[in-house]
């Protein structure tokens, strides 16, 4: 079974850098969109950004201009770019992929199972 697996995350000064990956084992031909949510303690999941198969983009107001989200289709592989990092960023981060064919991926949504970031003040 097709599986989203992310890395990159960790421990961050405010101000700071950090890049997200999200790897597909196996391979998506075709999505609808994927994208990162998060969800800090005590709150809802969240929209971060999320991207179209078209590549179109879109993002929380909270993130535009220090974010950015991209897809390296090559390497199955979704990015998060995250610059000039806030405490108010500290979340799990997770990668969803709403899937229409690929290999070990039947049409249907996925995450994965999500990566801590944690940014001090």
């Amino acid at each position: 079974q097709g599986q989203l697996v992310e890395s990159g995350g960790g421990l961050v000064q405010s101000g700071g850098s950090l890049r997200l990956s999200c790897v597909a084992s196996g391979s998506i031909f075709s999505f609808k969109t994927m994208g990162w949510y998060r969800q800090a303690p005590g709150k809802q999941r969240e929209l971060v950004a999320t991207i179209t198969s078209g590549a179109s983009t879109n993002y929380a107001d909270s993130v535009k201009g220090r974010f950015t989200i991209s897809r390296d289709n090559a390497k199955n592989t979704l990015y998060l770019q995250m610059n000039s990092l806030k405490p108010e960023d500290t979340a799990v981060y997770y990668c969803h992929a709403d899937v229409i064919f690929g290999i070990w991926f039947r049409p249907g949504d996925y995450w994965g199972q999500g990566t801590q970031v944690t940014v001090s003040s």
